[in-house]
């Protein structure tokens, strides 16, 4: 495991900086074990999934909506909202699926906001920004670099039906449902493929390690909540200078 001490509490050292690194990757190409891969390595991942579920919980804002949309005949027994039978519905229906995603999108983007927010505000250095959608959504705007896990796409569509039990059909319609993935590595500066074994995926892991944990630009450590101590610091003293440049005419 590589050390690589993402996040300080040490909110007066400067030197340290912070870079939103984008994960994304079409369903079932292994962006999971992925992300997974920066967790133990001690990266601090933000999960768009995560933040995904917990805005559809019962009684929240993003459930509210959901079910007015689409029904009490998408809850289970205990209100939850049942995601496989919404998942049906939506990937069989393109105008169903752009529903769900601007009923959603409001709550996702502050949620995932937030946990960046906390992480910044823990001088975390390095923030890996795990979505499945990240360019769909726009996200990527604010990532450096864009990290795309790939696989062929006749791979992809054997390791969803094995992973999910599921026919051809309903596979290639999770699939045809996001932007194609070979669209996705054209947009990537960094391309992970995945299309070998898990010793091999854990061999290209490693090799862009280096790539992402490389020294931080200007622009990035002005984003930082070290770069934005410094502008502050920086504007007061100046302001203070001028007052005293002023008392003494």
């Amino acid at each position: 495991m590589i050390n690589t001490s993402s996040c300080t509490n040490k909110s007066f050292m400067l030197l340290e900086k912070m870079r939103i690194i984008g994960l994304t990757g079409g369903i079932a190409t292994g962006k999971t074990t992925v992300s997974n891969l920066f967790k133990a390595n001690g990266f601090p991942v933000v999960d768009a999934d995560v933040v995904a579920r917990d805005v559809l919980k019962k009684g929240s804002g993003g459930w509210r909506k959901v079910v007015a949309a689409f029904g009490d005949d998408i809850l289970l027994e205990n209100g939850e909202v049942d995601r496989p039978k919404l998942g049906q519905i939506v990937f069989g229906d393109p105008s169903k699926r752009h529903l769900l995603n601007r009923l959603l999108a409001p709550y996702i983007s502050y949620g995932i906001f937030w946990e960046v927010l906390k992480l910044w505000l823990k001088g975390c250095r390095i923030i890996i920004l795990d979505v499945p959608l990240l360019f769909e959504a726009k996200m990527d705007r604010w990532t450096n670099p864009i990290i795309v896990v790939w696989i062929d796409p006749e791979t992809q569509l054997k390791r969803l039906m094995d992973r999910d039990r599921t026919s051809a059909q309903d596979a290639q319609n999770r699939i045809n449902a996001q932007m194609p993935s070979d669209l996705k590595r054209s947009k990537a500066d960094i391309v992970i493929d995945n299309n070998g074994s898990l010793e091999e995926l854990n061999e290209n892991f490693k090799k862009i390690l280096d790539q992402v944990t490389k020294p931080l630009t200007w622009t990035e450590f002005l984003v930082s909540r070290q770069g934005a101590m410094v502008v502050i610091i920086s504007i007061v003293s100046g302001v203070l200078g001028c007052k005293k440049l002023i008392a003494r005419l």
